[in-house]
């Protein structure tokens, strides 16, 4: 990323205030939830989120669903508060599409549509697999340094990709991460658990297979960096990778071609899906 492209100004959902929905919606969840004595924790069993889901929908950070709300109407006796702007959030919620910066938005909306997306990671767990205080290490540590709103604003921009996640039906994952980005301890110990701990949780989803790729292979498809493969709906298969901060969409079919046959080798050189849940259980415990 350019120091041009760190410096732009507010993105179409901050001008025309897609944002500030967000942000006043989850101080009233908030609210009502504390004065119904519950916790992040046991109001998210109760609508199906877990503590950091509930956490950065009260911050503003991630947008509420139409049936969250519905929910936390009626648990939060909210008398309708919640229903009643449904509707607003849900054009909101078009408005925010636009919220990431100008360079990435053709990407960030291509992988909204994704019906199936297929990721190699290399250096650092994927975004969308990230928790909030993983991403917030990363931006935190890049160089030259970002100032602290916008580190927020990235921060709140990678995890409302996340909710690709609750779409129905579900669009079909394969992740492979190399077994060196999950040693790594990005944010510190504490950070670093509650990461393999996203990533055991993603794991074990029915529509996502997350696989290790071992430092110990002797051989390897693809020295080289991450790279991820995606189809939109209703469209052909494309590439998008990044080197350095620049960013590539690759729709050449003879180019997304190479990357899906190299991403078929490494899939098949990695650890399969039980075997990795398996070894990230075992890096836990010994962290």
């Amino acid at each position: 990323m350019t120091e041009e492209q760190e410096r732009r100004p507010e993105t179409p959902a901050e001008a025309n205030g897609a944002t500030a929905v967000f942000v006043v919606l989850g101080k009233q969840v908030k609210l009502l939830r504390e004065r119904a004595g519950l916790s992040q924790k046991e109001f998210g069993r109760l609508v199906g989120y877990g503590p950091d889901q509930i956490s950065a929908m009260e911050r503003g950070v991630r947008t509420p669903r139409p049936e969250f709300l519905d929910r936390a109407d009626e648990l939060l006796k909210a008398d309708g508060l919640f229903r009643e702007v449904i509707p607003q959030v849900e054009e909101a919620m078009t408005k925010a599409r636009t919220r990431h910066p100008e360079w990435y938005r053709s990407y960030a909306e291509l992988e909204s549509q994704a019906v199936s997306l297929y990721d190699y990671s290399t250096m650092g767990v994927l975004g969308l697999l990230q928790t909030e205080d993983y991403s917030r290490a990363v931006f935190t540590q890049r160089h030259p340094p970002l100032d602290e709103e916008t580190i927020e604003k990235r921060v709140a921009d990678r995890l409302s990709r996340q909710q690709i996640f609750e779409q129905w039906p579900p669009p079909e994952f394969s992740f492979v991460v190399e077994q060196a980005v999950l040693e790594r301890p990005i944010g510190g110990p504490e950070v670093h658990r509650g990461q393999l701990r996203q990533l055991l949780r993603i794991g074990r989803m029915r529509n996502v297979q997350l696989q290790v790729m071992p430092t110990r292979r002797h051989e390897h498809p693809c020295l080289d960096n991450s790279f991820t493969l995606l189809i939109p709906k209703g469209k052909e298969q494309v590439a998008y990778m990044e080197t350095q901060g620049y960013p590539k969409l690759i729709t050449d079919r003879e180019g997304v071609r190479v990357l899906a046959a190299r991403y078929g080798i490494i899939r098949a050189q990695a650890l399969n899906p039980y075997e990795s849940l398996d070894l990230i259980e075992k890096m836990l415990e010994e962290r």
